[in-house]
């Protein structure tokens, strides 16, 4: 959940091929289920104005999400399914969280919107790229897993707040609160330029249009 990144975070190109076990019981794939599981939950949690209860359920989820990816290298259970599974996990998760806390109040219509229009967006380019170019590279970027640590803490600072009852302003927690939500919009903003731009780059070494490497003599030349 904090570094999965961009809308997916998956690299087709890099997906290992697993056989001869049942990928759902490996435990980076048990624990991301627990944070699937747990999603609907905490959403209630929130609805039902529950923050003490939301709070907890969420530090379990950034706990599993932190766990899952150092299980996979550590115990080498790396599987297709959990690399599928897991960013598609996260940004349910996220999402949700968003939309409830927009619901009841605590988060303004605007930074709702901006966070999905930036996903939908990129969702959107991804999958028009899938099926209509070669491109299979869709890893995030270093701004993209910037974003989503952004978008976790928050989160998490904005259930902080409304379990302690802590004013908006006067307070360490609504101060951390305002900077989260600063910060996430921020980096929303940057991070989905940054991804057009890295996308374009990608797309035009599919293509063949650009090339890695230096450009042959003759292309210099014509540069030039």
């Amino acid at each position: 959940m904090g570094t999965s990144g961009e809308v997916t975070g998956i690299s087709v190109a890099t997906i290992p091929v697993e056989r001869g076990k049942n990928a759902l019981r490996t435990a980076p794939n048990l624990l991301t289920l627990v944070r699937l599981v747990l999603t609907p939950l905490l959403v209630s949690a929130v609805l039902d104005r529950q923050f003490e209860a939301a709070f907890v359920m969420f530090v379990i989820a950034a706990m599993t999400d932190a766990m899952d990816g150092l299980l996979a290298r550590w115990l080498q259970q790396r599987t297709r399914l959990g690399q599928y599974l897991d960013p598609i996990t996260d940004k349910i998760l996220l999402s949700s969280l968003f939309l409830a806390l927009t619901r009841i109040g605590a988060l303004k219509m605007e930074i709702a919107a901006v966070v999905f229009g930036r996903d939908l967006g990129m969702l959107c380019v991804a999958a028009i790229l899938y099926f209509s170019t070669d491109l299979r590279d869709f890893h995030p970027t270093l701004l993209g897993k910037a974003n989503s640590l952004s978008q976790v803490l928050a989160l998490g600072m904005v259930l902080l707040c409304r379990m302690t009852g802590a004013a908006e302003y006067g307070s360490w927690i609504g101060a951390g609160e305002r900077f989260a939500l600063d910060a996430t919009m921020l980096l929303t903003v940057i991070s989905g330029f940054h991804y057009a731009l890295v996308v374009s780059r990608r797309i035009g070494t599919v293509t063949g249009q650009n090339p890695p490497g230096p450009l042959p003599k003759t292309r210099r030349e014509r540069a030039a």
